[in-house]
């Protein structure tokens, strides 16, 4: 089953896109988020650590690690990729902390 962060890897590691080119299609595409809550104090920390990891997550993250773990990416375009991984989550971010602002 192919998805767009897959095919998007595909295009990168075949030479048909830029490196640069792929990351802005990153920095435009929203990520699915983890649905684990985060722990509130150190005993629920050391709980979740004895859980099994979360499952792998098609067109996330989990893709573009595994990219690189199969040789598929340079150290230089995981770096840039995951940057824009981070970018588009913080500008989801931000958009959701101004609609909660605002009232909405």
């Amino acid at each position: 089953m192919t998805n767009e962060v897959a095919d998007l890897l595909a295009a990168l590691h075949d030479g048909s896109m830029t490196t640069e080119e792929v990351a802005e299609r990153f920095r435009e595409r929203a990520w699915p988020r983890r649905q684990r809550p985060e722990p509130q104090n150190y005993k629920e920390m050391a709980s979740q650590e004895m859980q099994d990891p979360d499952p792998y997550v098609s067109g996330s993250y989990d893709d573009v690690a595994a990219a690189y773990h199969r040789g598929e990416l340079s150290d230089e375009q995981y770096s840039t990729l995951i940057e824009a991984i981070a970018t588009s989550k913080q500008i989801e971010d931000d958009r959701h902390a101004d609609g909660e602002s605002s009232g909405r």
